[in-house]
C-alpha cells in the first residue's frame, strides 16, 4: 500500500544508491596504483574490474527477487551491512585474490540498489512515482561519477585503500540510518522465491514493453559505459596529459547531467515517458560529435559529457516508472532482470571501448557509443511503430493488468 515518501527519505535512499554502487567503480581511478600494491601483473589488473560486475550480475539475478518475497526494508538494512563487508575486506585486503573475492562480494550485496528502487516504486503515491524514483535513482549516477573523483584525490594524497574503508563506514551508518527512518514495506506478493526467478525469466519471452525497455538500456548503457570506461585514454596523453585526479574531475562534469535529468520522472507522472524516452536519445546521439571533438577544445567535450549523462539519466527513469508502474506486484524481480541488460551493456561499452581505441583512436571509440545511441534511439522507434506503450505493458504478462495511461 502506498503511504508516501518524504523528502528526507528520498535524500536517505539517494545516498544508499550512491555509496551502493560506489563499491563497484570506485577501483577505475585506482586501478594501476592498487594492482601495484596487491603485487598484481598488468595484465590481471582486469580482474579487479571484472569482479565487481560479475557479483553485481549474480545478485541481481539472485538476490533481487527477495524483494518480492520479504521485507525490502529490512532486505536494504541487510545488504547495506554485506556491501560494507566486501567493501572492508577490499580496504584490508594483503593481495590480488582477497581483493577479488572483497570486490565481488560488495558487487553482489550492491543490489541493495535495485532493492531500493522498488521499495520506492511500492511506497510511493501513483502520481509521485516517477518523481521519488527520478530522485533516488539519480544517487546511482552520483555514485558511479562521483567517486571517480573521491577515489582519484584519496589515491593521490592518502592511499587507494581510504575510499574503501570510506565506503565500508558510510554502508555501515546508512544501514542505521534505513533502519531508523523508513516506514516498513511488508512483502507484496505471495508468490514464493523459486516462482518470482522463474517469472523473471518469463518476463522475456511474453512482456514486450519489459523487452523494449530492457534493449533500449543495453545500448543506452553500452553507450554511457563507451565514454566512461574509455574517457582516460584520450585525457591522458597529448596533449592534455591528465593525472588521475583531474581525469577524476570530469565527473563532476556529469553530475550536473545526471541531476538535472532527476526531473524527467516528473515528467513520466503526467504520461510523458515514451516522449522523454524520444528526445532524450536523440541527445545521447548528439553528444557524440562534440565528445568526440576532445583534442580539439574541452569545453566541447564538457557540453558533450552534460548532454550524454542527462540523456542516460532520463531515459533510465522513464524505463523504471514504466516497468514499475505495470508490475507494482514483484517490481523487485521487474528491476532485476532489467537491470541485467544495464549490466551487460555497461560491460559491452567497456570492452570496445579500449578495442577500438587501440584500433583506431578516441574518434573510433566515439563512432562506437554513437552506434549504440543510434541503435536505441531505433529500437524506441520501432516500439512506436508497432504500438509498444505503457498502455500494453503486461498485456503479454500473465498474472498483471494492463496499465492504465
Amino acid at each position: 500500500m502506498a503511504v508516501g515518501v518524504t523528502r528526507s527519505q528520498r535524500l536517505v535512499l539517494a545516498l544508499v544508491c550512491a555509496v551502493a554502487v560506489s563499491t563497484i567503480y570506485a577501483i577505475q581511478p585506482v586501478l594501476e596504483t592498487a594492482g601495484t600494491g596487491l603485487g598484481l601483473a598488468r595484465e590481471s589488473l582486469g580482474w579487479l574490474v571484472a569482479a565487481g560486475q560479475v557479483g553485481y550480475f549474480a545478485g541481481l539475478v539472485l538476490l533481487v527477487p527477495l524483494g518480492d518475497v520479504l521485507n525490502r526494508r529490512r532486505l536494504i538494512t541487510v545488504h547495506l551491512v554485506l556491501t560494507a563487508v566486501g567493501a572492508a575486506v577490499v580496504a584490508v585486503a594483503p593481495n590480488g585474490v582477497v581483493a577479488v573475492v572483497g570486490l565481488a562480494v560488495a558487487g553482489l550485496f550492491a543490489v541493495v540498489v535495485q532493492v531500493t528502487v522498488a521499495y520506492v516504486a511500492a511506497v510511493s503515491a501513483p502520481n509521485e512515482r516517477g518523481r521519488n524514483i527520478g530522485a533516488v535513482t539519480s544517487g546511482v549516477v552520483i555514485g558511479i561519477l562521483g567517486v571517480r573523483v573521491v577515489a582519484g584525490v584519496l589515491g593521490d594524497t592518502v592511499v587507494w585503500r581510504a575510499v574503501y574503508a570510506l565506503l565500508a563506514a558510510l554502508c555501515l551508518a546508512l544501514a542505521l540510518t534505513v533502519r531508523a527512518t523508513l516506514d516498513p514495506d511488508s512483502r507484496t506478493s505471495d508468490a514464493r522465491y523459486v516462482q518470482v526467478l522463474a517469472s523473471m525469466g518469463r518476463l522475456a519471452r511474453t512482456d514486450r514493453l519489459f523487452l523494449s525497455r530492457g534493449l533500449i538500456t543495453f545500448f543506452l548503457f553500452a553507450s554511457f559505459g563507451t565514454l566512461w570506461s574509455g574517457l582516460a585514454l584520450p585525457l591522458g596523453t597529448d596533449p592534455w596529459n591528465f593525472g588521475t585526479t583531474q581525469i577524476g574531475l570530469f565527473g563532476v562534469v556529469g553530475l550536473a547531467g545526471a541531476l538535472g535529468a532527476a526531473r524527467a520522472g516528473r515528467s513520466a507522472d503526467s504520461g510523458r515517458a515514451q516522449a522523454i524516452t524520444g528526445s532524450a536519445l536523440v541527445l545521447l546521439t548528439a553528444a557524440w560529435p562534440l565528445i568526440a571533438r576532445t583534442e580539439a577544445a574541452l569545453w566541447l567535450l564538457i557540453v558533450g559529457i552534460i548532454l550524454l549523462d542527462f540523456a542516460v539519466q532520463a531515459v533510465h527513469v522513464s524505463s523504471q516508472h514504466l516497468l514499475t508502474a505495470a508490475h507494482p506486484n514483484n517490481a523487485s524481480s521487474v528491476i532485476g532482470a532489467y537491470m541485467a541488460f544495464y549490466s551487460l551493456g555497461s560491460a559491452l561499452g567497456a570492452i570496445t571501448t579500449t578495442w577500438a581505441y587501440s584500433n583506431w583512436g578516441w574518434s573510433g571509440s566515439c563512432w562506437v557509443g554513437a552506434a549504440y545511441a543510434v541503435a536505441a534511439l531505433i529500437l524506441w522507434g520501432a516500439a512506436q511503430v508497432t504500438g509498444i506503450t505503457r498502455r500494453g505493458a503486461a498485456s503479454q504478462s500473465p498474472g498483471h493488468q494492463p496499465a492504465r495511461v
